[in-house]
């Protein structure tokens, strides 16, 4: 098991930007997972013209979920109580959701950003 963050999901969908013993990583996973932020986040970047998807988000994370087999992980009172409780090594709260998710989860993160390495959390990148 593990969890794609933002940036992750979106070179996975685009088939390139991660690293092919990540994508193998990724490809042997029993679950993928994503965190609900995440559509939060993509959905937003794509509002403001900070990202553009081939198609409207809705469809696109529909063709995306299902292309790559993906689990949503929804944001629950314990994932968002765990986000709050966490140092802030990372100010961004949609990274912080994913680092809560995994951490309560533990399961380990696919990402290239360096400062989830800064909490207790397994990096796979």
């Amino acid at each position: 098991m593990l969890l794609l963050d933002t940036c992750a999901l979106l070179w996975l969908a685009q088939g390139s930007g991660l690293k092919s013993s990540v994508l193998r990583t990724i490809e042997l996973a029993p679950i993928v997972y994503i965190s609900a932020i995440t559509a939060f986040e993509i959905c937003l970047k794509s509002k403001k013209g900070k990202l553009e998807l081939p198609v409207a988000p809705q469809k696109w994370f529909e063709t995306v979920l299902n292309h790559h087999d993906l689990t949503v992980i929804p944001i629950d009172l314990n994932i968002s109580i765990k986000a709050n409780e966490l140092p802030f090594f990372h100010n961004d709260p949609c990274d912080r959701l994913i680092i809560a998710t995994a951490m309560i989860m533990k399961i380990p993160i696919v990402t290239a950003d360096g400062k989830f390495k800064d909490y207790d959390v397994e990096i796979i990148y």
